[in-house]
């Protein structure tokens, strides 16, 4: 399987998700998934989506601009690099974004 098809692929999801179901991404993460936000850190499932949940806006709408992958490990995992610009309910302008996420291949589930 093509990885930069995959790495679209799982982007579109992402985003899609988390501009109209945030709690819907916590399939995508596990126990020992972690997200570095602003310095500050979360780890697992539930503590991950509480953050994602709990940010000051509801509506929004991710573009993205770029995405780059980089296989990573022997298990098919990936490096995945996204930037893009991120358009908030009510705002005049966009916000720019980027986000890494390093995936780990689990049976066709994404750590």
């Amino acid at each position: 399987m093509d990885p930069d098809a995959v790495a679209k692929a799982f982007v579109e999801h992402y985003y899609t998700t988390f501009d109209t179901n945030r709690a819907g991404l916590a399939n995508l993460y596990q126990d020992t998934s972690m997200l570095t936000f602003e310095g500050q850190k979360f780890q697992g499932t539930q503590s991950i989506t509480g953050k994602l949940t709990s940010l000051p806006f509801q509506q929004c709408q991710h573009g993205i601009t770029t995405v780059d992958c980089q296989p990573s490990g022997p298990a098919g995992g990936m490096l995945v690099f996204v930037s893009g610009n991120l358009q908030l309910a009510g705002e005049q302008h966009a916000l720019k974004f980027s986000q890494a996420k390093l995936d780990g291949s689990v049976s066709d589930v994404f750590v």
